[in-house]
C-alpha cells in the first residue's frame, strides 16, 4: 500500500472516530499533496510524500519555537499534536552511529579529491543529502559534517 494511500485511510479512521485535530492535520497534508500534484501535474512518490511531510514538520517546530517564545502554550500544544500526527508518516529514523558513518564515509570520498573547507562541506552534504533524506534530520547531519571536517 502506498503511502497516499495510508494517509487516506488515517483520515476515514479519524472521521470514523471522531478525532477532529488529528483529521484537520490529515486534510492538511492531503491538500498540499494534492496541490503540488496539480501544480505540477505529476503523480507523487512516496518519496516525494516524505519531502512534503518533512516540511511541514519542520514548519511546525519553527512555529513551536515562536510560539514558545511568545508565551502562547495553547497553540504550543495545537503545533505539538500535529507534529505527532505528521511524525508517523516519517520512515524510521536513523541512529547516531549510522549518520556518523554515512558522514564519515562521505568526508573520506571528498578528501579523495583533494577539496577542503567550505567547498568540501557542500561536496559532503551533496554526498550525504540523498542517502539520509528522510531517514535523518538534515540539521543533525550538517552539524555532524561540520564537526568532521573541523
Amino acid at each position: 500500500m502506498s503511502l497516499k494511500d495510508t494517509i487516506t485511510n488515517d483520515m476515514k479512521s479519524a472521521m470514523k472516530a471522531g478525532e477532529s485535530a488529528k483529521l484537520g492535520t490529515i486534510r492538511m497534508l492531503l491538500a498540499a499533496m494534492k496541490q503540488r500534484e496539480v501544480d505540477e501535474r505529476i503523480t507523487l512518490s512516496d518519496a516525494d510524500i516524505i519531502a512534503l511531510v518533512e516540511k511541514a514538520i519542520k514548519q511546525r517546530k519553527e512555529s513551536i519555537a515562536q510560539f514558545t517564545a511568545g508565551n502562547r502554550a495553547d497553540l504550543v500544544e495545537k503545533e505539538e499534536a500535529e507534529l505527532k500526527v505528521l511524525a508517523a508518516y516519517m520512515p524510521a529514523q536513523m541512529s547516531d552511529a549510522d549518520i556518523e558513518a554515512a558522514v564519515k564515509a562521505a568526508v573520506a570520498e571528498v578528501a579523495a579529491t583533494g577539496v577542503s573547507g567550505n567547498a568540501a562541506m557542500g561536496k559532503v552534504m551533496a554526498i550525504v543529502k540523498p542517502k539520509l533524506a528522510g531517514k535523518a534530520d538534515m540539521t543533525v547531519v550538517s552539524a555532524k559534517v561540520k564537526a568532521a571536517l573541523a
